[in-house]
């Protein structure tokens, strides 16, 4: 596994609030479906709702306990980091080497409705991690990912 990331998903409760939130910074996204997607610098940064985040990882939604930012055990954190490969061979060999360094493996690799291949694992501590190749979103020969252009939709 190459040590880079290309997306960081938020769980989020209310996509627009988030979306005028980031916008109020200064930043720029494009809305696709129930998704907004952000450049930042060579990773993307996506808001998507919170149940359907976890869900998508195969992970239970819990509560947070008392400590604010922490996640319930076993439970959702919030947030997913995707590490996307060149070629769909890649996820199987990820996630491969993920199990055996530890990792759970939360959903195994299979072909996505965008029609790419991916899967999801969380390390020790529960974070999840998509491995995903996703023929939308190439990655330059450094790994970096320049989101595409979508279409108003």
């Amino acid at each position: 596994m190459q040590q880079r990331i290309s997306l960081i998903t938020l769980g989020v409760r209310d996509l627009q609030r988030a979306r005028r939130f980031y916008e109020q910074l200064g930043w720029r996204g494009q809305q696709v479906q129930e998704t907004v997607f952000f450049q930042a610098g060579g990773l993307g940064v996506v808001l998507w709702d919170r149940a359907e985040l976890a869900a998508d990882c195969a992970l239970p939604d819990q509560p947070a306990p008392a400590s604010p930012g922490s996640p319930a055990p076993g439970g959702f954190s919030g947030i997913a980091l995707a590490h996307n490969v060149h070629e769909r061979s890649e996820v199987d060999q990820v996630l491969t080497a993920a199990q055996a360094a530890g990792a759970t493996i939360t959903r195994p690799a299979a072909v996505t409705s965008y029609g790419g291949y991916a899967g999801v694992f969380t390390d020790p501590d529960g974070h999840a991690w998509e491995i995903a190749h996703n023929p939308g979103f190439p990655l330059a020969d450094d790994g970096s990912l320049v989101l595409p252009t979508f279409e108003a939709g």
